[in-house]
């Protein structure tokens, strides 16, 4: 198998807040202190227990699986499984068992959002903190992000994207189960409006890099500014409110963050 050669258009080794700690509160804006405390409020003990949803840690997104995808993205809006008539403006791909969108969902109650998850039982556990949680702007679905996202979103639909902690299939010849990847990124910018985002963070270096070196090798993406990416309001949220920062926290690992503006398609001459 051939692997892909990616020249970066900038340096990929910058990265931006890559110590493991949370945030303090004089790294944060007045806003970005208001909605964290908002969203803390969905952070609360929940009667919903992982235990009763274990699940393996990785599956394989190259096997079908038993999903039934809606046929198409209108299909999935005539659901209209929020209950308010509009259509999903963020998603979270591989949202694992869902605790950056239910902090984010406290926060921001009037925006819309979808947490994929590909493993059934983390997804059924999503579904019942969801429930429990009693958010009218947050939902889940089992899925495969890799080969169904056309039948869940149309053409520009989304504002935001988040891509937090993926499996880093390290091995090269699992390397094409990333879910960053030229051929993705593709499907990426036509479900992502012009001037959305889309949010990256790992703590694997190697991860990292690939990650962004393709974000920054295609020509419909363009990463901002360390100084904009920290005064995003959603950026604290992606870096320390994952489940899997609250680990990485607690280890000598750091979270690297990253962010990706959608540029407008070039003019066709």
């Amino acid at each position: 198998m051939q692997h892909e050669h990616i020249e970066s258009k900038t340096s990929s080794t910058r990265d931006t807040n890559n110590d493991s700690a949370p945030l303090a509160d004089e790294d944060l804006t007045k806003e970005q202190r208001a909605l964290i405390a908002k969203g803390d409020a969905a952070r609360v003990q929940w009667v919903t227990s992982r235990r009763d949803f274990r699940a393996r840690a990785h599956s394989n997104p190259l096997n079908d699986g038993n999903f039934k995808p809606p046929s198409n993205h209108v299909e999935y809006q005539n659901r209209n499984v929020f209950g308010n008539n509009r259509s999903v403006q963020w998603v979270d791909i591989g949202c694992g068992y869902g605790g950056l969108l239910a902090s984010l969902s406290a926060a921001f109650p009037d925006v819309n959002m979808l947490g994929l998850e590909i493993r059934d039982r983390v997804a059924a556990y999503c579904n019942a903190r969801a429930k429990e949680l009693g958010a009218s702007n947050l939902a889940f679905e089992r899925t495969n992000a890799m080969k169904y996202l056309p039948h869940y979103f149309g053409r520009g639909q989304l504002e935001k994207m988040f891509f937090c902690y993926p499996d880093p299939h390290f091995k090269k010849r699992k390397n094409r189960q990333r879910i960053v990847s030229t051929a993705l990124l593709a499907e990426y910018a036509y479900i992502l409006r012009v001037g959305g985002v889309a949010y990256v963070v790992t703590d694997v270096v190697e991860l990292y890099e690939w990650m962004v070196q393709r974000f920054e090798a295609h020509p419909l993406f363009e990463r901002r500014d360390d100084a904009v990416h920290r005064a995003d309001v959603v950026a604290p949220f992606i870096r320390d409110y994952t489940d899997e920062a609250q680990r990485v926290a607690n280890s000598d690992r750091p979270k690297l963050v990253a962010s990706f503006v959608r540029l407008p398609n070039p003019e066709v001459k």
